[in-house]
């Protein structure tokens, strides 16, 4: 059985995401000062990376919507100025086809 990649598994799902206004808005300019970047280990989605220069990249297509890095970080948790968590719109967002 071939292992799927994590972008292939998200494939089976469907995401109606609203590019104009995501429901997840991170500033990753400001996550170069976070210290633990629990984020990148938290995300089951594996929706935040690093590039090769030790950057934070996210990207909300593909979020599951399970809160996870609202938990973890200090600065979505508490809506900080360049970040919000908060459901997608109305009819918006990740429908699970396989549970």
């Amino acid at each position: 059985m071939k292992k799927l990649s994590m972008d292939d598994r998200l494939a089976i799902n469907k995401f109606d995401s609203a590019d104009e206004t995501p429901h997840i808005i991170v500033n990753c300019l400001e996550c170069k000062s976070c210290t633990h970047k629990a984020c990148l280990y938290a995300c089951p989605a594996e929706r935040y990376r690093l590039n090769d220069m030790g950057e934070v990249l996210f990207d909300h297509v593909g979020c599951l919507e399970c809160g996870h890095c609202r938990l973890v970080c200090e600065r979505l948790y508490s809506s900080s100025m360049g970040y919000s968590w908060n459901h997608p719109e109305r009819g918006r967002g990740v429908i699970f086809r396989q549970g």
